[in-house]
């Protein structure tokens, strides 16, 4: 009897290159529903969405089900679905989202947002544009269409499998994290993969390895009781813009170090071989930037643009506001200013520890008759994958075979939250593997995915499927 170790693999391989126009129009009909989970109006849409994924995980023979959650506040459904046990093989729980981002300014769409279209880019390379179609639902299908070409090919997947598609990534995720707790038992598996990350560069595979976390702060300063007018009280009265600029511009010093005291404390910089790595894909600063229209790193000194964004952390300022703010001039001197500032995160750095020396250092600088307010936006950790985990070097060596290139490990400068959710909660590590590019345009208008990130995506799931059935 053949067994799943050994099923042929260019088959399946085979029939993912033949049915590639299926998969693309699957994939078109889960990009025209909107759902924009931040906004109630779609509400519907998120459900709807979630319809859409337990329909067709059930037409490919897994078990699987739509939950409603309520832990933290009533919120969009998780999709579960299990594929048959196979209890002498590695088990992976998939997660993803299938929730998107607003689509506004809608204006600067060149062509309506949910209808999907196959067009050509400026380098003649074809890509799918839509809301959704990089983050998150066409690196959430690129998983599917794998297991999918595997139970057509053979009608088995080489690994257990369980799927967990959530509905509120893109507005905080705060039922996740009591969902997995509550549903440990079920959910528990040998490693978590999740498809929710970018590529090296174009030609060059990776699995982020490590995560930066964030705490976020908005603040508000207040100092008279009213606006007032600044011929009559300028000089005298306290002004808050002004108190807020200072206090901002104290955070990071000269050399772009950020001033909290214990900010850096049990860090590390990567190894001499991982930064050697690094400089290949990135030789300098402007490999990184050149895409924001900017060549020179302006942060911290010591460290290139791709280490300041993948291994170190940051404190950045968000948004400003106070005063008058419309058209025309208006000499007020305001009563208050606002001021939303962010942190990103390294392991070894404690979020909630950072907020309070945060708060201390705005506090300290706060004259007598001013008073600030604090309000709270999310603190996670970073995350680190352990190099000890068994199927790291086997999902490499899947993700070299496909592109030809040797597979690299990298970091990510934003914050993925499931990582050390699964972690805490089920005691998984994550491999997040993802085909998105720089240039996707990810939450902006005209949001793209490569055809070919979308194709050697599916490819790529398909052999490390095959890979980790072997990395017991």
């Amino acid at each position: 009897m053949t067994t799943s170790t050994s099923l042929p693999l260019d088959a399946v391989l085979s029939h993912v290159n033949q049915s590639l126009d299926s998969a693309v129009e699957r994939l078109f009909s889960l990009l025209r529903i909107p759902s924009i989970s931040t906004q109630p109006s779609h509400a519907a849409d998120c459900r709807k969405a979630a319809e859409w994924l337990r329909q067709d995980l059930a037409e490919m023979g897994l078990s699987v089900d739509v939950r409603d959650v309520q832990w933290a506040a009533p919120g969009h459904p998780m999709v579960v679905a299990h594929d048959t046990p196979q209890a002498d093989k590695p088990h992976v729980l998939f997660y993803g989202h299938y929730d998107v981002q607003p689509t506004d300014p809608e204006n600067l769409w060149k062509a309506p947002p949910f209808e999907p279209r196959l067009v050509e880019d400026g380098a003649g390379r074809k890509v799918i544009v839509a809301r959704g179609a990089s983050d998150d639902k066409g690196q959430v299908m690129t998983f599917l269409e794998a297991c999918r070409a595997w139970k057509t090919v053979h009608g088995s997947i080489p690994v257990q499998v369980s799927v967990l598609l959530e509905g509120e990534e893109e507005c905080g995720g705060a039922n996740l994290l009591p969902f997995l707790r509550e549903n440990a038992e079920e959910l528990k598996a040998d490693v978590a993969l999740v498809c929710d990350t970018s590529m090296a560069d174009r030609t060059t595979p990776g699995i982020t390895t490590s995560l930066r976390g964030m705490m976020a702060e908005e603040i508000v300063i207040e100092c008279a009781s009213h606006d007032l007018h600044s011929g009559i009280y300028g000089n005298a009265a306290a002004n808050p813009i002004a108190l807020l600029c200072q206090i901002l511009a104290t955070l990071r010093d000269a050399d772009g170090r950020v001033t909290l005291p214990g900010f850096y404390d049990g860090i590390q910089d990567p190894s001499p071989e991982t930064r050697a790595q690094w400089k290949t894909l990135f030789p300098n600063d402007a490999a990184l930037l050149e895409e924001a229209g900017l060549s020179i790193a302006a942060g911290e000194k010591g460290y290139t643009a791709i280490e300041q964004t993948w291994c170190r952390p940051s404190c950045e300022i968000n948004g400003i506001s106070g005063g008058y703010e419309g058209e025309g001039f208006k000499t007020v001197l305001p009563a208050k200013a606002m001021a939303k500032v962010s942190f990103r995160l390294v392991p070894g750095q404690d979020p909630e520890k950072i907020r309070d020396t945060f708060r201390a250092h705005v506090n300290a600088a706060l004259p007598a008759d001013a008073k600030v307010t604090f309000t709270p936006h999310g603190g996670s950790p970073g995350f680190e994958v352990s190099r000890n985990s068994r199927f790291l070097a086997p999902t490499l060596k899947a993700l070299t075979d496909e592109w030809n290139v040797p597979a690299a490990t990298i970091g990510c400068g934003g914050s993925i939250p499931v990582a050390g959710e699964v972690r805490d909660a089920l005691g998984l590590d994550a491999l997040m593997v993802g085909f998105a590019q720089a240039d996707d345009r990810i939450h902006s208008p005209n949001e793209q995915y490569g055809l070919e990130a979308f194709h050697k995506g599916i490819r790529s799931w398909v052999r490390i499927l095959a890979a980790l059935a072997n990395a017991g």
